[in-house]
């Protein structure tokens, strides 16, 4: 197969030119036109002929294309129907060997579900748009448990959150959620040169390996979640106090950390997943026992 033709600076701006494309805040649209910057992206996922990729976002194509020199198939959800429209023409233009290994789906990435996808992805890659890039992800991890890798770009200081581990200032429910489902890494940043229209702020790349260590029963998950939430709502505060709405009181919240070996006068930001996992279930037993 002929590798895909990238999109450089002038064909992003031709193509956004014949489309009437004002990239939008709304929307969270940057389009990448380095071919150096996709490469690396597409090398870093660690994708390759046995998988089908899910982008979100692909917008004009920039990291579609490169994606589709190495993947299996590539399915793409696109919010904007005048993008999603122009994609398969841009596709059959600059990697025509493709074209059959693509589809897309025009659709809010927030509520795709299995149903919507023409074929079970078993890999997340994206230029998250910056506004919702958590509220993605993690529905995204939950709604399609075929996904075993994940890499995402977001803004800089999300990637950070996101890969942050317990006990720093930057460590929270993201960080937290996103540990759930697997194993969380930073794994590059990305400068603002690469993008038009050029960014404030850098970006980062997050990289999630899947293991599902927890299962994949969501009133499980969102036992675990509702605790974590309860617990960084007030993260000044001691899990006691934080998860007295949660538990239904402070003394009764006291009960069920200790029940779970958890000093209720620790902070949020000092307990691991696991940790409020193991909350969740013990809760989860109490009730069942009342």
């Amino acid at each position: 197969m002929t590798p895909p033709r990238l999109l450089g600076p002038a064909e992003i701006r031709t193509l956004a030119a014949e489309l009437d494309v004002r990239p939008t805040k709304t929307l969270g649209q940057n389009f990448v036109h380095d071919g150096n910057t996709v490469r690396r992206i597409v090398t870093t996922s660690g994708v390759g002929a046995q998988d089908v990729v899910l982008e979100v976002g692909p917008g004009l194509g920039s990291l579609t294309l490169g994606l589709l020199g190495t993947a299996g198939r590539v399915v793409a959800v696109e919010i904007d129907p005048k993008l999603a429209q122009r994609l398969p023409q841009t596709v059959s233009e600059f990697a025509p060997d493709a074209l059959d290994q693509f589809d897309v789906v025009t659709g809010d990435a927030l509520t795709v579900r299995p149903a919507d996808l023409p074929a079970a992805p078993t890999a997340l890659v994206a230029n998250l748009p910056y506004n919702v890039a958590v509220p993605v992800l993690l529905h995204l991890m939950s709604q399609f448990p075929t996904l075993q890798t994940a890499l995402v770009m977001v803004q800089a200081e999300v990637a950070d959150r996101l890969a942050a581990t317990p006990g720093g200032r930057i460590y929270g429910v993201p960080s937290v959620k996103a540990r759930y489902y697997g194993d969380v890494t930073r794994a590059g940043s990305i400068g603002k040169h690469v993008f038009w229209p050029e960014p404030k702020i850098e970006s980062g790349l997050v990289r999630i390996e899947r293991t599902d260590r927890f299962g994949l029963d969501a009133d499980h998950r969102r036992r675990t979640f509702a605790a974590v939430d309860a617990a960084f709502a007030q993260r000044r505060k001691t899990m006691r106090a934080a998860l007295g709405g949660w538990a239904g009181t402070s003394a009764r919240a006291e009960e069920l950390l200790r029940a779970a070996d958890i000093d209720p006068s620790i902070r949020g930001e000092r307990l691991a997943v696991d940790d409020f996992v193991r909350l969740a279930e013990v809760a989860a037993a109490a009730e069942a026992a009342e």
